[in-house]
């Protein structure tokens, strides 16, 4: 008979669960909006040690980058909850809509990045781009991982030494940028950081904070930082429509 102890445990997790008041993410104190176009919205995302989100609406899809080491219960309303361990610089990209409760287990701060894809009706028809097969390249002073491509959204992870880039793509992608760590980096001129008389950094990133870059990489990214830069973008096209 230790059937209908579980059963009534099961039960009133649900119930309690459906009792909790649900608000639109932009309501949830824990989700900071950052930015926001008509593609894209970018939330900074910070739940104490032992926290916990309210019940909030995840109504579009959206692309997650975690910020260190994280364990969190990922609690869905009409669903038990799931366990997830997280690792820095981890991306994926969620299926809306939904909507859950985010509690954090371990004893730090649990930091991601949330970009919400405003069409992603269209990003989902969109074929896979043929050039984006390679997982791994070889850049000048650095590495690009190709992390996944789904959905028209192609996420890679970056890793530059002192002066290393990013070379410039013919086809312009609208792309957000989201800091592993702090960043200085050049954004125009693959030459400035050769001038004897280097100039002043034009894109500077705190560790957590996003850059939404229209164009992409229609120009080189160039490490003006003295130390590694490490970063995640998301590419997608420039004029997702519905």
């Amino acid at each position: 008979m230790k059937f209908w102890p579980v059963l009534f445990l099961s039960c009133l997790f649900l119930a309690v669960q459906a009792a909790a008041p649900e608000v639109e993410i932009t309501a949830e104190p824990h989700h900071h909006q950052v930015f926001a176009n008509d593609q894209v919205r970018i939330f900074y995302v910070e739940i104490p040690a032992h926290g916990e989100t309210l019940m909030h609406w995840h109504r579009h899809d959206y692309v997650y980058i975690n910020m260190g080491e994280a364990q969190i219960s990922n609690e869905v309303k009409g669903k038990q909850p799931v366990t997830v361990k997280l690792h820095d610089g981890d991306a994926g990209l969620i299926s809306a809509s939904f909507a859950h409760v985010a509690k954090n287990l371990g004893d730090i701060p649990f930091r991601n990045v949330d970009v919400e894809l405003l069409h992603d009706d269209a990003l989902r028809r969109l074929p896979t781009p043929s050039e984006d097969e390679r997982a791994l390249d070889i850049l000048h002073g650095g590495t690009q991982q190709v992390l996944w491509v789904k959905d028209g959204v192609r996420a890679s992870e970056f890793e530059l030494q002192q002066t290393g880039a990013i070379p410039s793509h013919a086809k312009a992608r609208a792309m957000v940028l989201v800091a592993l760590n702090d960043l200085d980096l050049y954004l125009n001129d693959l030459r400035r950081h050769d001038a004897h008389e280097p100039a002043a950094p034009e894109l500077h990133l705190k560790a957590g904070e996003s850059k939404w870059m229209a164009t992409g990489l229609v120009h080189p990214i160039v490490n003006a930082g003295k130390s590694v830069a490490k970063f995640v973008t998301l590419e997608m096209p420039a004029a997702a429509k519905h």
